[in-house]
């Protein structure tokens, strides 16, 4: 059997498999459900798997919906900002309810204050027994106020800590939105303004280099060993990238198998160590299954290096650091090229998510 049909049959069993355990679950066969189950059972990502075995025998919609929001975010974007403008439009106006109700309250609270002042004035109708009544009626209506704004005060809080929550679920969509659901590291949204980022400030444009990331031959990778054998490359690749560059270093995936790197503070010669060092590390990283045992060969990068400085702004510099990576390409691949020592030829579009 050839490796070709091998991926094929491999494919097939996983989506057979999917569509009889959503079945089994009485699962809504939409394709956002199925992007769950699909990920989950071909092992790709553990958190998610986990997630989908804690599920109950039948999961309800909202069930999956909510593991859809944590883990594929970009499916659910539109329903997480409906529902947050609707919890916030539903506080503001029970917040404005109770200040109307407290209003009210208190002008009430002052129609007593001004009977009673009147009624004090009037020092030859006063009594013992009046005053007592006077002390008395006064002693309830302050209470009842003071018992009023507790009762506001609490209910604030409340409406405080919903809202508090409601921002945090926004932060949290608008973090997974800039964020590549395979690697976890940041995606071409995320990357779309980083670049744009750098040309902002002179600083940004002599202290920042781009470099351009590409695997190689990765259609043959997923053709011979099947798409959950190549994603699980890209979340090595992914992972080799985070823990080989500072902190304060920003990386992204930015197609299937592209990745790119914005190296802050470093010369043109440093950041072309970064690259190397980065390059020979995968090139040295063993690719086996831990569940099979099956070593899937050498896997390499190819890499093209533009110093912001060299670029009028952040499309000038994406094209650059891309016709470096296309030099890498043409030249044998497995190898880092610095657009400074070739010469010119156009690139693809770097810009994706021109509107927030």
């Amino acid at each position: 059997m050839q490796p070709a049909a091998v991926s094929t049959e491999r494919s097939t069993d996983i989506a057979t498999t999917v569509v009889a355990t959503m079945r089994q679950l009485g699962v809504l066969g939409l394709p956002r459900n199925y992007e769950i189950f699909y990920e989950a059972l071909s092992g790709t990502n553990r958190d998610l798997s986990l997630a989908v075995v804690s599920l109950s025998n039948r999961p309800t919609q909202d069930e999956l919906d909510q593991i859809g929001r944590i883990f594929f975010a970009h499916n659910h974007g539109p329903g997480i900002v409906e529902h947050a403008r609707d919890v916030i439009a539903r506080e503001l106006e029970e917040v404005a309810s109770l200040l109307r109700s407290e209003r009210s309250h208190i002008e009430k609270y002052g129609r007593i204050l001004d009977e009673t002042s009147s009624g004090l004035s009037n020092r030859s109708l006063l009594s013992q027994d009046l005053l007592q009544k006077i002390a008395n009626a006064m002693t309830i209506a302050t209470n009842s106020t003071i018992d009023h704004g507790r009762q506001i005060a609490s209910t604030l809080s409340d409406k405080t800590a919903e809202l508090e929550s409601v921002k945090s679920t926004l932060e949290e969509y608008k973090r997974l939105a800039d964020t590549d659901p395979l690697t976890k590291i940041w995606n071409r949204r995320a990357f779309d303004k980083e670049i744009t980022r750098i040309y902002n400030s002179n600083k940004g444009i002599l202290f920042n280099a781009l470099i351009l990331v590409d695997i190689d031959r990765f259609k043959d990778i997923n053709d011979r060993y099947g798409h959950p054998v190549g994603d699980k490359i890209i979340q090595i690749i992914a992972e080799i990238f985070q823990t080989s560059i500072r902190g304060d270093m920003f990386v992204a995936r930015t197609g299937g198998e592209e990745f790119a790197l914005i190296i802050e503070g470093a010369s043109e010669d440093a950041t072309y160590e970064i690259a190397e060092r980065i390059r020979a590390l995968i090139e040295q990283t063993p690719f086996t299954s831990s569940q099979t045992g099956i070593n899937y060969g050498t896997v390499t990068v190819s890499m093209g290096i533009c110093m912001a400085s060299e670029a009028e702004g952040p499309e000038d510099l994406y094209t650059k650091a891309d016709r470096a990576l296309y030099r890498s390409k043409v030249s044998g691949r497995n190898r880092v090229t610095r657009h400074s020592a070739m010469a010119g030829r156009a690139g693809k579009s770097w810009l994706l998510y021109k509107q927030d």
